[in-house]
């Protein structure tokens, strides 16, 4: 086999990236086919734009095609309404080998009063795969401000305490049989 263990696409090396390489920002406006009878945005629906703009992120740190392996937290801070101007903000907090954890954070903007209001966050991993879905590497995320190495910090603790629960599971079942 060769380096690319059969594969017909190379393996490329790249270089770390600055967290804001990756950084990415989509707009959404509200409409009532996304909405609850109360007229307040679903919270699937709010879910799968993170999802979209979680994975812009990665895409663009990896130059890869990513998959999500997990959302590790979501928080629904205050409703999106009808009409309202959803803006989702998402950069890649650290990479590890084949997966990346992202960060969404979601405002709503009224573009009439000039004012924006926090309303969710999120932490995602995806991981990057080849066109065959075999992982592929992922270059180290280079974190320039505090605001991005606090969070480059906090996403190895998460990682940490992932791995952590996962031993903690697999024991539970052994003991369970």
């Amino acid at each position: 086999m060769n380096a690319n263990d059969g594969r017909d696409e190379p393996i490329l090396i790249v270089p770390p990236r600055a967290v804001s390489e990756s950084q990415s920002q989509m707009a959404e406006v509200v409409l009532p086919n996304d909405a609850n009878p109360l007229g307040n945005l679903l919270g699937g629906r709010l879910m799968h734009l993170i999802d979209i703009a979680g994975a812009l992120a990665a895409h663009r740190h990896s130059h890869s095609h990513v998959v999500t392996a997990s959302i590790d937290h979501i928080d629904f801070r205050r409703p999106v309404q009808i009409g309202d101007l959803l803006i989702l903000k998402s950069s890649v907090n650290r990479a590890f080998n084949t997966s990346m954890e992202t960060g969404v954070k979601c405002w709503v903007e009224n573009y009439i009063a000039g004012t924006k209001r926090h309303v969710s966050s999120a932490y995602l991993t995806f991981v990057a795969v080849d066109r065959h879905g075999i992982h592929v590497p992922v270059p180290p995320v280079v974190p320039e401000t505090p605001e991005e190495k606090r969070r480059f910090e906090d996403a190895g603790h998460r990682r940490e305490a992932h791995k952590r629960e996962r031993e903690r599971k697999k024991a539970t079942r052994q003991v369970q049989g």
